[in-house]
């Protein structure tokens, strides 16, 4: 065969190839999602089971009355069976509030990298269904602020945000998401990611911040209520740099202190004036297990009004 016919028909064989193999998805592909790896393991993995256990939580928990603007909360990221019952306190207040994007922000556990990694991906998938990513503002956020990046493994097995999202399913409707992982928790990169925040939300209504924390980890009971007393104490004060500053110390402790951190500059920088604590426990108030604990705390960040009441 002639040497210039065969180089043609390979040509024309793998032109058409091209044209029958599946597109390549590229890293926002409507398609990107990302599976859930808590179904069955950490909460419930039927849908019904798990709508059933997160209506059974949230009728339990119980919100104080006030007038304000609520601007964030703080939440715990234990399975269901152990600080869902804490977390409920505080999704429990937003069945009522029309956010249409939540910012998650949650500390690494698995990897470890520096600076920020905010999610490209399309979505995420619970039983419960999709919850959409806001691409568009998680570029934006990409593109504005220092050390913030996307690195795929640091949200593919982190379970800080996946958590949170069947309780914000049930409460919220036609809300998209923002998730965030930060590497790096000292108070420079929680400053530069707050302000990053402020900077692209300019105070957008619709907007609520979630940091994803738990709380002291196992020590024995006593031990561990003294630690967490001590960030509730600094939460209270509205004082962002001084629970920086008692963390690094030692002097209370948060597996998610930066997110934290950064919920209080940004709530600060948008009108947030006061920390309302919903509810604080730990591990061994459920399973009686009071040698090595873990704690758990909710509470909601706002932005308070001069007329109603102010909740303590």
């Amino acid at each position: 065969m002639n040497k210039h016919l065969f180089r043609s028909l390979i040509l024309v064989c793998l032109i058409s190839l091209a044209f029958l193999l599946p597109p390549q998805t590229s890293g926002t592909d409507k398609e990107d999602l990302r599976p859930s790896i808590l179904a069955g393991r950490w909460y419930p993995r039927s849908r019904d089971a798990l709508a059933q256990t997160i209506q059974r939580l949230l009728s339990k928990a119980e919100t104080p009355i006030f007038n304000g603007e609520l601007k964030a909360i703080i939440v715990p990221h234990a399975g269901y069976s152990y600080s869902g019952y804490v977390a409920a306190h505080a999704y429990k207040l937003l069945s009522k509030k029309q956010f249409r994007r939540v910012i998650l922000i949650g500390p690494s556990h698995r990897m470890g990298f520096r600076g920020v990694s905010v999610n490209l991906q399309a979505g995420y998938e619970t039983p419960l269904g999709i919850v959409p990513v806001d691409q568009e503002m998680a570029r934006k956020i990409l593109n504005t602020g220092p050390n913030i990046r996307w690195l795929r493994k640091a949200h593919a097995f982190e379970h800080s945000l996946e958590i949170q999202l069947p309780f914000l399913q049930t409460v919220l409707h036609n809300f998209k998401i923002v998730p965030i992982i930060m590497g790096q928790q000292d108070f420079e990169t929680c400053l530069n990611l707050a302000n990053t925040l402020v900077q692209v939300l300019k105070d957008a209504k619709d907007t609520l911040l979630l940091a994803s924390s738990d709380l002291s980890h196992y020590h024995p009971y006593n031990k561990a209520n003294a630690l967490d007393h001590q960030f509730i104490k600094d939460l209270q004060r509205f004082d962002p740099r001084g629970l920086s500053k008692n963390l690094m110390l030692g002097k209370c402790e948060a597996c998610g202190g930066g997110p934290v951190i950064t919920a209080l500059l940004a709530s600060k920088a948008i009108g947030a004036d006061q920390a309302i604590i919903l509810n604080h426990a730990n591990s061994g108030d459920i399973t009686g297990d009071r040698n090595q604990v873990v704690g758990y705390l909710s509470a909601a960040l706002i932005k308070s009004s001069d007329t109603g009441p102010r909740p303590k």
